[in-house]
């Protein structure tokens, strides 16, 4: 059935339009106009993002503040080991999974600390890319990021006392 859902798409979207009365390519080029837009408008936010968090991985400080949130990690019963993760997460989903892998190589999979990281990287979401994508050209966000990473850190405690219970 998966297999002839597409064609079946690609078939019933110009029809529906000729009934319609719609000419289909005008509004495919129209829509695709429109995306292009959307792209080249967020293209220097997501390029700034992306040179941000290489750069904070190449400089060390990213193992600095790693090294400086273990302590605090180990309060809240998280190993320290998941830092890395959670300091990457609110920037990069790539770099985060990248964390993640990283760790459950090292640990492995089946180890407390490879089942936390699975948890916390289905968990949350990426605060500044996500802010940097819908809140493209707004000077003024208020108390939208600031509300993200209190969001974040809730995601957070829930995802490590939930994995506590259920791991």
């Amino acid at each position: 059935m998966s297999a002839c859902l597409l064609p079946l798409l690609l078939a019933l979207i110009p029809l529906y339009a000729l009934l319609r009365g719609t000419d289909a390519f005008s509004a495919f080029r129209d829509g695709a106009k429109a995306g292009l837009a959307a792209t080249l408008r967020l293209l220097p936010a997501l390029v700034g993002l992306l040179a941000a968090i290489a750069m904070l991985r190449a400089s060390g400080l990213l193992d600095l503040l790693a090294s400086a949130a273990k302590p605090a990690l180990r309060l809240i019963g998280l190993p320290g080991e998941l830092a890395p993760l959670l300091l990457l997460k609110p920037f990069s989903g790539s770099g985060a999974m990248a964390a993640g892998a990283e760790l459950m190589e090292t640990f492995g999979v089946d180890s407390e600390v490879g089942k936390l990281a699975a948890v916390l990287l289905a968990s949350g979401e990426t605060t500044f890319y996500v802010t940097a994508i819908y809140l493209a050209g707004v000077r003024n966000t208020r108390w939208a990021i600031p509300a993200a990473l209190t969001g974040e850190l809730a995601v957070v405690l829930a995802a490590g006392i939930a994995a506590r219970f259920l791991l």
